[in-house]
Parts: C-alpha cells; structure tokens; sequence
C-alpha cells in the first residue's frame, strides 16, 4: 500500500537533512501543512531548534487577493513560519524524490473565535467555543470554502487532504485542557456540540424546533450526567435523552449544514485544481460525531469527494462502512507512530494488514517531525518488509 508521512513545513526548513531523511522511511508520500492550528510541537532532531510555538491558525504560504476587505481571512502565520513556508518546505520534499500533498485545517481557528465571538459555536448554557467556528454561518461558510481552495492548491501539490470540515464541539485539546472530570460519554458529547448561535437557532426553527425550548430539553438532558450517571451510548442515548423526534430534527440541521459545506468547498477545490488532483476528507462514519475527523455519511462524501483519511489508531473498524460504499475509492488508514502519544509503530506491520483488510487503499502515519529516532527507525523497518 501507498504510505505517506504528515509533515510540518518546520520539521523540514532550515534542516538540509529532514527531506533525506523522510524518503528513507520508505513513504512514497508527504502530507505537508499548509494551513493549520495553534499547537506546541517538538522538533527533535533539527539543527535549529527543539520547540516550535505556532500561537494561532494560520496559513503557512502567501495569501492572494481573494480576501481583500473582507474580516474574516487567513492570519499569516509569525515566525514559525514566515513567508512561503509550505513552499519552501515541499520544494526541499520534492527533490527528494516524494509527492507532495497540502493538509489543510479548515473549522478549528480559536484566534478568529477570539477576535470575532459571534463566528463561534453556542452550546445550550450560552457558552461559546472559540476554538469551533459555527459551520452555519453564511461568512464562515464563505471563509472556509474559499480558504480550501486557495490551501489546498499549491503550486506543484498533487492534492489535498482537509480536516475538520464539518462540526467542531467539545473535544479540543485546549491550552492546559481541564475537561476531563466528568465522564460525558457519545450521547452527552453530542448534546454539548448543539450550537445555539442565530444562525442555528434559525435552522432549528426551520425543523419545528424552537430553539429556547431545544436549550432547556439540552440542559435537562445533561444534567443527569453531571451528577456522574452514565449515558447509554451512541445514537440511542441521544434519543433516550432528548427524545427521538427532537433528536432527529437537531441531526437533521447539522446534517445538511455540513453535507452542503463540504459538497461546496470539494466544488471550489476542484475548480482551482489541476486535472488528476486528488482531494481526500479526514472522516468518521458517524454523521453526528464532531472534530477533526469530521462526521459524515459515506455514501454522500465519497460522491463528492475522491476519498477519505480514516483514523485508526484505536483499530480500523471505522474503515468499514467507507469499503462497503465504493469500491474504487481512495480510503487511507490513518495511524499514530509517535509512540509518546499513543502510537504504536512497533505493531505498524500488523495495523496495516489489519486496515488492508478491512479495505484500506494507503496508509497515513502521524507523524514523521514528530516521532523520535526509535519510532522512525520502527516505521522504516515495517515499510521495507511491506
């Protein structure tokens, strides 16, 4: 199977090493960051330096003047990336001998929640999400689909993978995270994505909900688990505590409202694309889960999309219903290899036959600037004996 290695532009700038050193992974392919979050990220063998502090979203390569007067747009990033950092970076890839594809981070911006409060997501308290941009919004929306296309077409990229298209929620790896106390389960992770900003208040409207009585039927929901009671799981526990006419009509809304932000955005990809660019989504089977994987129907995205990045790391069942839809689809199992957050590249051999099995066409590896030598040197072992 076809493997490809995340990468950041900063893993591979002002190191002459780092491109050599990826291709003999064995990886035919790179995944480079071309727009992408806030984050704190170790660089342990560049000449350079050890940390790098990306403080917000930002796109890592020269806007254009498609965002001229308008107040939403892309932040350059400082100087973990000045200039055309993607650029610089794939180029140094290219020479050695890898495809270069763009990774793009498009509804997780929490400097634009901070500097534009009413773009965020609402849950039912009123609190707001400044990590989540409310994907219903008619300027959000038009922020987004303009940034996939402008990232994620790069001179010399052969295409693009974009994550966190759709619903953001609760679960955000935030700056000293603290969210962990009470067990919420599925069914009270999706309750706390419920966005009760206008737009959305609006669309429930448009569902028979009235949106001041949604919220309170949200808050009476939770608050059982509060007090620690555990919810029942899945879909099922939605219903059982909100009811499954209400249930339906809040899933009902934020299904339409992602489907046609992401039928849009791949259309605006395509259009500024070349012929044969490839566009992948970052998935989950389940329309109603939320983050960087974002929940989508695999009938519909894989009509609309030429595949999709799975995350495997737990197991590749999520691969399943994505097999079972199309046939000829690209379906990349994504794995973590850095074994500090969890990945196990001792066991890749192993977790990339069990994901070819289950249907998987290439395979992911999160991540080459992150991973220390141990888990390189695993990484390339398994790839030389596949």
């Amino acid at each position: 199977m076809k493997a490809s290695a995340f990468v950041y532009p900063w893993d591979v700038n002002g190191d002459p090493e780092a491109a050599a050193r990826i291709a003999s992974l064995g990886v035919e392919q790179v995944t480079l960051a071309t727009a992408y979050h806030s984050t704190r990220a170790l660089t342990p063998r560049h000449p350079l330096h050890r940390i790098v502090t990306a403080e917000y979203a930002a796109v890592l390569h020269p806007t254009d003047d498609r965002w001229e007067g308008r107040a939403l747009r892309p932040y350059a990033a400082g100087d973990w990336a000045p200039g055309d950092a993607y650029g610089e970076a794939a180029a140094a890839l290219a020479d050695a001998g890898l495809e270069v594809h763009t990774w793009v981070v498009l509804a997780h911006n929490s400097r634009m929640g901070a500097e534009h409060p009413h773009t965020s997501v609402v849950n039912a308290y009123g609190d707001r999400y400044p990590w989540a941009p409310c994907i219903a919004q008619p300027a959000t929306r038009a922020y987004l689909i303009d940034l996939a296309a402008e990232a994620a077409v790069r001179p010399g990229a052969r295409g693009t993978e974009l994550e966190s298209l759709g619903w953001y929620g609760l679960q955000h790896l935030h700056a000293h995270d603290k969210t962990g106390g009470v067990p919420l389960g599925d069914a009270g992770m999706y309750l706390m994505a419920l966005c009760f900003c206008p737009t959305c208040r609006e669309g429930y409207g448009e569902q028979g909900l009235d949106a001041d009585a949604l919220a309170a039927a949200v808050r009476d929901a939770l608050e059982p688990l509060w007090h620690g009671v555990p919810d029942d799981g899945g879909w099922a526990g939605v219903e059982k505590l909100l009811g499954s006419e209400t249930a339906a009509a809040t899933r009902a809304w934020r299904d339409e409202t992602a489907r046609t932000l992401q039928e849009t955005a791949i259309r605006a990809v395509r259009a500024a694309a070349p012929d044969g660019f490839r566009i992948l989504l970052h998935a989950d089977p389940v329309t109603y889960h939320v983050g960087a994987n974002a929940g989508v129907d695999p009938a519909h995205i894989l009509s609309v999309a030429d595949g999709v990045v799975v995350p495997c790391t737990g197991g590749p069942a999520l691969l399943t219903p994505f097999a079972e839809t199309r046939k000829d689809a690209v379906l990349a199992a994504n794995l973590t290899v850095v074994s500090g957050m969890g990945g196990s590249p001792g066991t890749l051999t192993t977790d990339m036959a069990r994901a070819q099995e289950l249907g998987a066409t290439e395979i992911r590896l999160y991540h080459a600037g992150l991973a220390s030598d141990a888990d390189l040197e695993a990484v390339r072992s398994a790839l030389t004996r596949t």
